[in-house]
């Protein structure tokens, strides 16, 4: 039996595997250590290099080829199948997470390494070494495409990490199984052991899938300190809300987006700015706010016609509309009749919308990706001028201007780049500490006056210009315009948050 077609098969599955433990490590380490640009890179680069490590150590072995190969797919099937649960059981301490991370990288990559070289030496009698060279490479770079279109839009929204990782370590254990039938002429001795190997692997890896959920629930509620109501991974984020004595909570992506104890300082102080500011507002566009609490302070505003909220995640905004707790906390803000929800890209949307909206409230994630940071260039500022009324105003979350200074500041001067007059602002949080907004309009403006509705916990008269009082410690820094191309903003606020 002429078994090379099958090889190639092996190579492409290997090369799938391979590249999705990685995926899922750096996506892993981006929740924990944050920075994820700088995390993806390095992952990536140590696995590559492992590679490198891997297909020389695979010169060392002389004897027993097929067999070496079987124990190292068992391997892979072990580390990586292993991986994703391995660093949640110490998800919530940073100290054990790095080198668990980086030396499963590592070992994947070693492994994965060595298998290919010990494919290609088993099959090198059936083809031309031209041949065997191109087979073997268009196979692992088809394996490396098929890992990166499945591992995002389907794996992870249907899996999650950690169903996913084992999904592919019983992938991996099968394949050293079927290899333990398809190889059997080429192996000395007994194969019992390795098949009873692979069986026991297969077993335990489908009874860990089984209790996934839970190995999740508790290792996160172990790095929020709180119980976890509700979790999903979406194709754009992972969306956890947790509650503890102090409220309850919600991260997308490892990160805090509100608590519902101090949420109110946050929404009140990013909305009426703006709607003062734009005196008699009737059209607001929110950009981002899926959680539905900009929403329920705009709906408050007298004279508001129309709201358009535009959240890429239709998960965010079903949670938001559906969850009793944030029902409850966004006061049924989307069942409102003013209201269109819009799941897409704000960027493209903008593009494409004739809507010119008297009020835009933005309230994006952090830019902690260059996902993120294009929502805070000149280029997406001008397209959003273009769409403002011409007595609008803009009212944009920026981080923190005491331990993000610089980033603050970046959207601040990327702004006023982009054609605004901008004043900035900022509150204080027991949740965030020190946060900072942006209030711009296309004209210079004075700082906005006017009454306020009834029933406001935290802004009044007297606070709305104590906002707008930036002391000398929260004051201008020298910095870079974000640009399409070149993303200052991102690498200012990996930088910051990385204490530097």
């Amino acid at each position: 039996m002429n078994r090379t077609p099958i090889l190639f098969l092996n190579v492409l599955i290997i090369a799938t595997c391979g590249l999705v433990y990685e995926l899922q490590a750096a996506t892993l380490s981006s929740f924990v250590l944050g920075d994820s640009v700088t995390q993806f890179s390095l992952i990536i680069g140590l696995y590559l290099s492992a590679l490198g490590v891997g297909a020389w150590l695979s010169r060392f072995i002389d004897n027993g080829l097929a067999r070496a190969f079987l124990e190292v797919e068992l391997g892979v099937a072990l580390v990586g199948g292993l991986s994703v649960p391995a660093l949640y059981l110490v998800f919530a301490r940073p100290s054990s997470f790095v080198p668990v991370l980086y030396g499963t990288v590592f070992t994947v990559g070693t492994l994965v390494g060595l298998e290919l070289p010990l494919l290609m030496r088993i099959v090198r009698d059936q083809l031309d070494f031209k041949d065997l060279i191109s087979r073997v490479l268009t196979f692992d770079y088809i394996g490396s495409l098929v890992a990166s279109v499945l591992f995002p839009l389907w794996f992870v929204p249907k899996l999650g990490l950690v169903r996913t990782s084992l999904f592919f370590g019983i992938l991996n254990a099968v394949v050293a199984l079927w290899g333990t039938w398809l190889l059997r002429p080429l192996i000395p001795g007994g194969v019992l052991g390795l098949r009873l190997r692979a069986v026991g692997l297969i077993a335990a890896f489908a009874f860990l899938m089984a209790q996934a959920e839970m190995l999740t629930q508790s290792s996160e509620e172990e790095l929020y300190d709180s119980r976890i109501l509700y979790a999903t991974t979406t194709p754009y984020q992972r969306i956890v809300l947790a509650q503890n004595r102090n409220g309850f909570q919600l991260y997308l992506n490892a990160h805090l987006q509100f608590s519902s104890v101090d949420e109110y300082r946050y929404h009140e102080a990013l909305t009426y700015p703006a709607m003062l500011a734009a005196d008699h507002p009737r059209h607001v566009l929110i950009l981002g706010g899926g959680d539905g609490l900009a929403l329920r302070e705009v709906l408050r505003y007298p004279g508001v016609e129309s709201v358009t909220l535009v959240d890429i995640d239709p998960k965010m905004t079903e949670l938001a509309s559906t969850h009793p707790l944030l029902v409850r906390q966004n006061q049924g803000a989307y069942d409102d009749p003013r209201v269109e929800v819009v799941n897409q890209d704000a960027l493209i949307w903008l593009s494409q919308t004739d809507l010119r909206p008297d009020v835009v409230l933005i309230d994006f994630p952090d830019p902690h990706s260059y996902a993120l940071g294009k929502l805070y260039t000149s280029r997406f500022f001008r397209l959003l001028r273009s769409r403002l009324s011409d007595e609008g105003a803009v009212a944009i979350q920026s981080t923190s201007p005491l331990s993000t200074r610089k980033s603050y500041w970046c959207i601040i001067r990327t702004m006023e780049a982009a054609g605004f007059k901008v004043r900035p602002y900022q509150v204080g949080m027991p949740s965030f500490g020190i946060w900072g907004f942006a209030l711009a309009r296309k004209v210079d403006f004075a700082l906005p006056t006017g009454t306020l509705p009834k029933g406001l916990r935290f802004l009044d008269a007297a606070t709305m210009p104590a906002l707008f009082a930036i002391p000398p410690d929260l004051g201008p820094v020298e910095v870079q315009v974000n640009r399409l191309d070149n993303q200052y903003l991102v690498r200012y606020y990996e930088a910051e948050r990385r204490g530097e």
